[in-house]
């Protein structure tokens, strides 16, 4: 494995021809995209059209019907989630799902705590090694929570942060395990303009810090369009426009699937 994360030439993510379907219902049909590293990309559509599926279908909850995930060489086809996560793919959610009654500290290390590997005897026996290795787990959880700037906020109930903090915490959680993929669904989600600017901002911050290739779904078009170097556009789980924002936003067919109408003359 060490040797493929050298390999600067080989494409992180390669989804070929991903469908899945519920019932009678086809979700997404022969989805595909490529992502090289420091990707910056978001995945739109109207509500309905398959964006958090295929989220679900990179990370373990579903396994696709058809169509290969590729990380880096890996097959992610049949890994659980926790696998995935350790193999450099964290993600968020729609719906914020913190540990509300831990403290903000907790809610990071928590998602960290796989790395601190010690027996259980050294554990019990509060070893040298087991003392190392939770001391590796406060450092590198402080830091993170400084980059998001909570770490005023380390000794707070989850539940108790507002709204936009909650939300970072959310992000801050995912990124303490150093993945290489990080997925977010819809990360400006009730934010007012000013807390989805300084996310606009603090994503471009850890891309960068952490050498990340993120993917993001999200309505606030105006975030989208700001932030993304690409975008892929589904309806109805199949993809009906791909690239730059300024493509996309004057697609035909874009407009057509946002507005339900006919698409307006150039």
């Amino acid at each position: 494995m060490n040797d493929l994360r050298k390999d600067s030439n080989r494409s992180l993510l390669n989804i070929d021809k991903l469908s899945i379907s519920f019932g009678g219902l086809r979700a997404v049909s022969n989805f595909s995209m490529k992502m090289e590293r420091k990707d910056l990309a978001g995945l739109i559509g109207p509500n309905g059209a398959g964006k958090t599926t295929i989220f679900n279908m990179l990370t373990g909850v579903y396994r696709p019907q058809e169509g290969e995930i590729r990380l880096e060489d890996i097959s992610l086809i049949g890994l659980p989630p926790y696998k995935i996560n350790r193999l450099g793919v964290a993600r968020t959610f729609q719906n914020i799902r913190l540990f509300n009654d831990l403290s903000v500290l907790d809610n990071v290390k928590i998602a960290y705590q796989y790395r601190g590997r010690y027996s259980w005897d050294k554990a019990i026996l509060r070893s040298k090694t087991y003392h190392q290795k939770e001391k590796e787990i406060d450092d590198w959880s402080k830091e993170i929570l400084a980059i998001f700037s909570l770490q005023d906020k380390a000794g707070e109930m989850a539940k108790n942060l507002p709204y936009g903090a909650q939300r970072r915490l959310e992000i801050a959680r995912a990124l303490v395990g150093k993945p290489k993929l990080l997925l977010l669904d819809e990360p400006a989600a009730g934010m007012n303009p000013q807390e989805t600017k300084d996310l606009m901002n603090l994503v471009k911050k850890i891309r960068e810090k952490f050498d990340l290739t993120i993917l993001l779904i999200e309505h606030d078009m105006s975030f989208v369009m700001s932030i993304c170097e690409k975008i892929t556009v589904l309806d109805y789980g199949q993809t009906i426009a791909e690239g730059i924002p300024a493509e996309i936003k004057n697609n035909p067919r874009v407009i057509q699937a946002y507005l339900g109408g006919e698409a307006p003359n150039a």
